[in-house]
């Protein structure tokens, strides 16, 4: 079985371009996990599973969950649906990228992938500083789980990546939530990790969002990385460096409902 997870909130008018979109590339489940919206999502995606008995599953909550616990949640509901191979797409992603996705697919179900995560390019944007900042933090992070010379600066935050069962089997699903200890757990696990998709950074249509929301966004990925690499290290899991700690949305994920989920 093959799972798409689908994070949205306040997709309305792109939801369902990105559900066609997976049900196009063949997958066998879609589990949409909308959170907090206040728009037509619900509605959008309840409309869309009618004519799509059986693939489009639906988790809802009224509250917003945060950034990537909504991945979490769907990591755990794939894998008690028996999938062998789950596949991670935000549910504003409306690009065509169905090549991309399929190259993800094969990488776990045919190469024996673990992790398979998508590259962009260009990785170094010289005349953008906050683009210059992740990246010189993405590279660290890479290299020193020794992974740079497999994936360059491909982590699971940015982008489409896939799992396999093998990873779900054994991992914590909090790590789904700060998506770098996915690659740290990865690592620690002996586990295959490549990066197969390579896109333009605009190839996958996501919203335009601003400058304001690309550094919290910015802040919140370094902070993820900061923190996975603590861990990795065996270090208490603080998201300071240099004097600066790395909130971005941090504070709004919700690890409560999480932990309630799961259990």
């Amino acid at each position: 079985m093959i799972a798409a997870v689908v994070p949205a909130k306040n997709e309305e008018g792109r939801i369902s371009k990105v559900l066609i979109n997976l049900i196009k590339i063949g997958v066998d489940i879609i589990i949409t996990v909308i959170n907090g919206s206040t728009d037509n999502t619900l509605y959008e995606v309840q409309k869309l599973s009618t004519s799509f008995a059986g693939i489009i599953k639906i988790i809802h909550f009224k509250e917003a969950l945060g950034y990537d616990v909504p991945k979490a949640i769907g990591a755990y509901t794939a894998y008690k649906e028996g999938a062998e191979c789950v596949i991670f797409v935000d549910g504003d992603m409306e690009g065509r990228m169905n090549c991309k996705l399929k190259a993800l697919i094969k990488s776990i179900l045919k190469e024996k992938v673990d992790l398979s995560l998508t590259r962009f390019y260009p990785d170094y944007l010289k005349e953008n500083r906050l683009s210059l900042e992740l990246y010189y933090y993405k590279r660290l992070f890479n290299e020193t789980l020794n992974l740079y010379h497999k994936v360059y600066t491909a982590i699971p935050s940015h982008g489409p990546h896939a799992v396999s069962r093998k990873f779900l089997q054994s991992v914590d699903y909090s790590y789904f939530a700060i998506p770098p200890l996915e690659s740290v757990f990865a690592v620690k696990e002996g586990l295959k990790v490549a990066a197969p998709s390579i896109m333009r950074v605009e190839e996958p249509g996501s919203k335009l969002r601003g400058f304001s929301h690309a550094k919290k966004m910015a802040d919140t990925i370094i902070g993820d990385i900061i923190e996975a690499l603590n861990f990795y290290k065996g270090l208490p899991r603080t998201r300071v460096i240099n004097n600066k700690e790395y909130t971005g949305y941090n504070s709004e994920r919700r690890f409560d409902i999480l932990k309630n989920f799961i259990s």
